[in-house]
């Protein structure tokens, strides 16, 4: 009976250490749980932004730098940007991460204007907003250039043509340009043709030339600095042909004959029938002969096979002129 009690004291002893030892693991924990839930809570903060520098900057784009730590939560970063500090555009919102260190990051811009000062900063969006200072970058004047071209090219003896070009680049609108020509056999250097023209706001320009002697090399100057010229250009000059057909008594046959200017004596002479569509034929020719100081001629008699539109090309090698078509004629 005394053994049994003992037994039982022995007992409750050890359960009631067992209970607080419990408790006293609860209690710990909890105390680790309380602990722990404010680190948690403490680790992730509001990002913060540094806008960087600009490189590659042309007339017309940029690239966008800058650093955005997140601050242990997920946020994205953009680039406001515009020519003054109300940033009118903005780069499409990017990923920087839900790191807690700093990022590079950058964006590419373009559309921008020549010659203009642009205003930037980077934002950043996470638990919070951040925003990087403002910070300037200048677009570059688009270097000054001239094209010209001849309208038409090659153009007939004695016929105006028009020379036309553009000045592109900044400060093309409103800028004198002048033609300078150089006949052949271009030896005697550039010289003024005609009165300076002024570039229209987006830059273009006209000259009407009355008439070219010989094959003439054109180049066009912009007056003034910075100093600009056009490629040369050499404008060609066909050999005028004045063409006729006439009929003779003899059925299927035809005269054909006509007039060079300038006088090509001993230039070929090919009577051609156009077919649309395909290739011309060739009916017969001759050669051009002497006829006045200024003018020669050609006539030579033809068996017509078929009718049709025909026209006389005469193939010139003389180096101060090109080859020439006449206008074309029907036989029916």
């Amino acid at each position: 009976m005394h053994m049994s009690r003992q037994i039982e004291r022995a007992s409750g002893a050890l359960v009631s250490q067992a209970d607080r030892l419990a408790g006293c693991g609860l209690l710990a924990a909890a105390l680790v749980c309380c602990a722990l839930s404010p680190a948690r809570a403490s680790a992730a903060s509001a990002p913060s932004a540094s806008t960087g520098g600009a490189s590659n900057v042309t007339f017309s784009s940029a690239v966008l730098h800058g650093s955005v730590n997140p601050g242990g939560a997920p946020t994205n970063f953009a680039f406001q940007y515009g020519t003054s500090r109300h940033y009118e555009f903005q780069t499409p919102l990017a990923a920087a991460g839900s790191g807690t260190r700093s990022v590079r990051v950058s964006e590419a811009i373009k559309g921008l204007r020549a010659d203009t000062t642009y205003h930037y900063r980077l934002v950043a969006s996470g638990l919070a907003s951040a925003t990087g200072r403002d910070r300037t970058f200048r677009t570059p004047k688009v270097p000054l250039s001239l094209a010209i071209a001849g309208a038409p090219n090659p153009v007939t003896f004695g016929a105006a043509f028009l020379l036309e070009g553009t000045l592109s680049g900044t400060g093309a609108a409103g800028r004198a340009v002048v033609l300078k020509a150089n006949p052949f056999p271009y030896t005697g250097g550039f010289k003024q043709l005609g009165n300076r023209q002024v570039t229209s706001p987006t830059g273009t320009f006209s000259f009407f030339v009355p008439g070219l002697a010989l094959n003439t090399q054109l180049r066009v100057f912009a007056v003034g600095k910075p100093a600009i010229s056009s490629p040369v250009l050499l404008e060609s000059v066909a050999v005028r042909v004045a063409f006729h057909i006439r009929h003779t008594r003899r059925r299927g046959y035809a005269r054909m004959f006509g007039t060079v200017a300038p006088a090509e004596v001993g230039a070929l002479v090919g009577f051609q029938r156009l077919r649309p569509g395909h290739r011309s034929v060739n009916e017969g020719g001759t050669v051009v002969i002497a006829g006045t100081p200024a003018v020669a001629r050609f006539s030579r008699v033809v068996h017509i096979r078929h009718h049709g539109l025909f026209r006389a090309l005469v193939k010139t090698s003389d180096p101060s002129h090109v080859s020439g078509y006449s206008a074309p004629i029907l036989v029916r």
